[in-house]
């Protein structure tokens, strides 16, 4: 890995991921909350393995990665001659498409540039890096204003009062800033409803417990950490008001892909009368395939299972299942609140009405 550059963000208290001269630069989720450390990724190769590795984690936070490291690539390869320049930034699009397969916003980012890049022709190479670091700012810059616009959309379906539970991290850290569902917690409690968040821990990864409680404590938001198989007891007791989490990838039918444990949240939620909602850019939205089931499940080390950090929690040669995503089908989901619109069932025709407005 490259240097470690520990160092404020600039503008913010903190920034997931930013473009520099130097490289692609990242906050190291791994380390969270313990260290607040900024990676600067020098090769596209570096920003494959940092998602790879969950340095960055959150779909629309990868694909906001990739973008830049095709960029990056661009940069590296502008002295090359034209055929070898588009030859390398290819081979950079299908290294990152390799990182990670769950997470739809990656290929839809990777995609993007690959468009820009075809479309440039025969424009020389420097020409056609300088556009591609254009765009990769654009992605990034889109993606603040779709979280705030979900923001907006989602924050009248928050109750006024009372505790909203959620599972993974769906907030900035998840993003280029603001968030998905924690987005539109944060509109509900600037709008000034009174709620407080359920942070259910996450295992293996911990997001909820490490990433969720940091971002909403900097934000001054009220958060309770519970452990995964505490969020059913909390919900039959009556504390939890609504659910709300974010997506890696979304089928055209309403399916939603979401960090393991999303599918029995969800469950128990409608076995409860809570609603369920999901929250994701309409880039999440893979009308391609039909249902869930065509989603492929990424699965991780089992040492994310066995071990927390250097410490075994587990006997050393027992066999551990670690699927990174489960599915939860649309039948569980109230409404899918996205940066142009709320999507409710049926969502085979709400997505594609989303789809058509937005052009």
């Amino acid at each position: 890995m490259s240097d470690l550059e520990d160092r404020p963000a600039a503008g913010a208290s903190f920034r997931t991921v930013e473009w520099s001269e130097a490289g692609v630069v990242m906050l190291d989720q791994r380390v969270l909350p313990g260290e607040e450390i900024y990676l600067t990724l020098r090769t596209p190769e570096e920003v494959a393995e940092a998602i790879r590795s969950m340095v960055i984690r959150g779909a629309p936070a990868i694909g906001v990665a990739a973008a830049m490291g095709v960029a990056l690539g661009a940069v590296q390869a502008n002295g090359l001659a034209p055929k070898a320049f588009r030859q390398r930034v290819e081979q950079v699009c299908e290294l990152l498409a390799a990182t990670r397969p769950t997470a739809v916003n990656l290929f839809w980012a990777i995609e993007r540039m690959k468009q820009l890049l075809h479309a440039a022709g025969d424009t020389a190479p420097a020409k056609v890096a300088e556009r591609l670091v254009e765009e990769a700012l654009v992605v990034r810059r889109e993606d603040e204003e779709a979280c705030r616009r979900m923001g907006r959309f989602g924050a009248p379906l928050m109750p006024d009062t009372g505790q909203v539970l959620t599972h993974c991290n769906a907030g900035a850290l998840a993003t280029a800033g603001y968030g998905t569902a924690l987005g539109v917690i944060r509109a509900a409690v600037e709008s000034g409803k009174k709620i407080s968040v359920l942070a259910d821990e996450t295992r293996p990864f911990l997001q909820g417990a490490r990433l969720t409680a940091w971002e909403l404590a900097k934000d001054g938001i009220p958060v309770t950490v519970i452990t995964d198989n505490m969020a059913g007891h909390f919900m039959k007791k009556g504390d939890v008001g609504a659910v709300i989490v974010g997506a890696d990838r979304i089928a055209a039918n309403g399916d939603t892909a979401n960090k393991i444990g999303t599918y029995t949240v969800a469950v128990v939620a409608k076995e409860n009368g809570i609603p369920f909602y999901v929250a994701a850019p309409l880039s999440t939205v893979d009308m391609k395939i039909a249902s869930g089931e065509q989603i492929p499940i990424e699965e991780r080390s089992a040492r994310e299972v066995t071990h927390i950090r250097d410490q075994a929690i587990s006997p050393e040669g027992v066999p551990v299942a670690n699927p990174a995503f489960d599915v939860t089908p649309h039948v569980y989901i109230a409404a899918i609140i996205t940066d142009v619109g709320v999507a409710r069932p049926p969502y085979t025709a709400s997505l594609a009405a989303l789809f058509a407005s937005a052009g």
